[in-house]
C-alpha cells in the first residue's frame, strides 16, 4: 500500500512516513560541544564510524553523565545518503536518556524498526538496510571511547559479513521477519555478502565458519518446523504414551497420518516426496522410522540436515521424543 508520501514519485513508496520525515526535518542534527558539556556537568563523547561498503560516514556525539553514565544528550553528522540520516537521528533519539551500558545494546534491527509507520511494514527498501548497520556500530565505538576499552569488547554476537558488519543473529532474524527464501534476498535485506562475497559460500576464499547458504538452509529449516509442529498442535496430534505402547502397524498408521496431514505436503511443495520402508523398535526403548526421499528429496542435500531435522521434530513433537528418523 502506498504511503503518504513528503516527496512525490512511486521510488519513495517503499520508504516510511517516519523516514521520510527524519530525512527532512532530523531533530539530533548538529554537534557537541565542550562547551555544552561544561554546561550540563557532562563528559563529551565523539565517535566516528565509515562504511568503506557504500562510503557513508556517521559521527555521534554524547553528553554522559558520569555519576550515572546516562546518556543526557546526543546528537550526530551524517556524510551519506537520506536514509543515513534517517538512520542516524533515530539512532541519536534512542540513545538519549539510556545508560552507556543499555544503549550498546541497542541493534540495527532496533533503529529500523524504530522508523517503521506500522510493525510489519518495513521502514525502507531492502538495498538500504544497511544503513541502520552503521548506526549500530557507531555506538559501540561512542561506548568503546567512554570506557576506554576495544569497541570489540562489546560485540557478544558472531560477525558472519565482515564488509557490512553483519551478525549471525540480525541475519537469522531478517530471515524470519522477511521470510527471506534466497542468499539474494539476505543481501537486499542486509547487504551481507554485496561486497568481497566470502560470506555466501565455501570456496576461494579463507574458511568461516557460518556462510549465508547455510544459515539460511538451517534457519528455514527452523521455521518450516516450528510451523509443522504448530499444526501438529492444533490438530491435536501426539499422546506420547499410547503411541510407544502400539504396535507395529499402530504406529505406522499414526505416523503415516500425521506425515500426510503435516509433512508431506510441504515436500511435494518443492517437487519432493517421501516413503516409510520399515519402522523397528530397538533396545533402548527408541522408535526408528526409516524413510526413502523421492523427487526432488532424494537429490537434496538438506535431506540429511535440515529437512530430516524438521521431519524428526514433528513427529517428536506430535507423537513421542522417542522417534528417531534413518533417511536410506
Amino acid at each position: 500500500m502506498a504511503k503518504n508520501n513528503l516527496i512525490s514519485g512511486s521510488i519513495w513508496d517503499e520508504y516510511s512516513q517516519k523516514v521520510q520525515d527524519r530525512m527532512n526535518h532530523p531533530r539530533h542534527m548538529g554537534e557537541l560541544t565542550e562547551d555544552d558539556a561544561k554546561e550540563a556537568g557532562a563528559k563529551l563523547i565523539v565517535a566516528d564510524f565509515g562504511a568503506e561498503s557504500c562510503g557513508d560516514a556517521v559521527r555521534l556525539y554524547w553528553l554522559v553523565d558520569e555519576e550515572t553514565d546516562t546518556i543526557i544528550n546526543a546528537k550526530f553528522k551524517s556524510f551519506g545518503c537520506g536514509t543515513a540520516i534517517a538512520s542516524s537521528d533515530t539512532m541519536a533519539e534512542l540513545c538519549i536518556g539510556k545508560k552507556v551500558d543499555d544503549a550498546v545494546k541497542i541493534t540495527n534491527l532496533d533503529v529500523e524498526f524504530a522508523m517503521r509507520d506500522t510493525p510489519d511494514e518495513p521502514a525502507v527498501p531492502p538495498q538500504k538496510m544497511h544503513c541502520s548497520v552503521m548506526a549500530y556500530d557507531v555506538i559501540k565505538a561512542a561506548a568503546a571511547s567512554y570506557k576506554g576499552v576495544d569497541a570489540a569488547s562489546f560485540e557478544d554476537e558472531i560477525i558472519v559479513c565482515e564488509c557490512a558488519r553483519v551478525s549471525l543473529g540480525t541475519i537469522k532474524e531478517v530471515i524470519r521477519l522477511n521470510d527471506l527464501k534466497t542468499v539474494e534476498e539476505i543481501t537486499a535485506y542486509t547487504k551481507a555478502g554485496a561486497f568481497c562475497k566470502s560470506c555466501i559460500k565455501p570456496g576461494g576464499h579463507e574458511e568461516k565458519e557460518y556462510y549465508l547458504v547455510d544459515i539460511l538452509r538451517d534457519t528455514r529449516a527452523e521455521m518450516q518446523s516450528e510451523k509443522l509442529k504448530k499444526q501438529a498442535d492444533a490438530k491435536g496430534f501426539g499422546d506420547t504414551l499410547a503411541f510407544d505402547e502400539l504396535s507395529v502397524v499402530g504406529k505406522l498408521k499414526a505416523v503415516e497420518s500425521l506425515i500426510d496431514e503435516q509433512i508431506r505436503p510441504m515436500l511435494m511443495m518443492d517437487g519432493g516426496n517421501l516413503e516409510i520402508i520399515d519402522i523397528r523398535k530397538d533396545d533402548d526403548n527408541y522408535t526408528d522410522i526409516y524413510i526413502r526421499y523421492l523427487g526432488a528429496c532424494s537429490s537434496c542435500a538438506s535431506g540429511s540436515t535440515g529437512t530430516l531435522f524438521a521431519i524428526e521434530n514433528v513427529l517428536q513433537e506430535g507423537l513421542s521424543p522417542n522417534i528417531r528418523v534413518m533417511p536410506i
